[in-house]
């Protein structure tokens, strides 16, 4: 199970990072929680025989903040652009393979999800993990075949987002799911977790 993962963060200041669920519960708990997802998910995504690369935003955060991304990790900017610049910026960075990229706001995400979408890539072009919002925690592309539309006119955080990101591949491509997960940008998402997960 060859492959690349490419986890996105950003640099977890206050004020910088989950702006609208710190507007819900403060800009310094926001960040201490994103600090933490960060944390929980590079350890899952690191779990694997895959290698794993951090895909970093502001780009000078690529050589700090050891204590949390960790020395031996390879890294990289996000470089600048949308959202889906920057994700296309990393899967045209590998040279051959698989690639999977993930965010770091899914506490569910474990890395049995990421063997899962491997595996599946090796009959799909590409897989996608749901989010409960009509969003995505995961994008992967096998990479046999171009998609030299991806991303064309999707409407970034918004329902529509998963949707419109599947409409940019080519119609040939073969799709798979994986299982759908929430992600944390909101009080209520802390909420639909239970008191035991939000106080964790």
């Amino acid at each position: 199970m060859r492959g690349t993962v490419f986890v996105f963060v950003k640099a977890p200041r206050a004020g910088a990072v989950k702006t609208r669920l710190g507007a819900e519960i403060g800009m310094g708990r926001a960040a201490a929680l994103f600090r933490i997802m960060t944390a929980r998910t590079i350890a899952q995504a690191q779990k694997g025989p895959w290698r794993t690369v951090l895909a970093v935003d502001p780009p000078a955060a690529v050589s700090g903040w050891n204590a949390l991304w960790l020395r031996r990790l390879a890294r990289m900017a996000q470089g600048s652009g949308d959202l889906g610049a920057r994700i296309a910026r990393a899967f045209n960075s590998v040279s051959r393979g698989p690639a999977v990229i993930i965010g770091a706001d899914a506490p569910g995400l474990r890395a049995r999800h990421l063997r899962e979408a491997f595996r599946a890539l090796g009959r799909a072009d590409a897989v996608f993990g749901p989010a409960e919002d009509g969003g995505y925690w995961l994008i992967g592309l096998a990479r046999r075949r171009a998609a030299p539309r991806l991303f064309d006119g999707v409407r970034w955080s918004t329902k529509h987002a998963l949707d419109d990101t599947i409409k940019s591949l080519p119609p040939t491509f073969n799709i798979a799911r994986l299982e759908t997960l929430r992600d944390i940008d909101a009080a209520a998402d802390l909420a639909a977790l239970g008191p035991r997960a939000a106080a964790r």
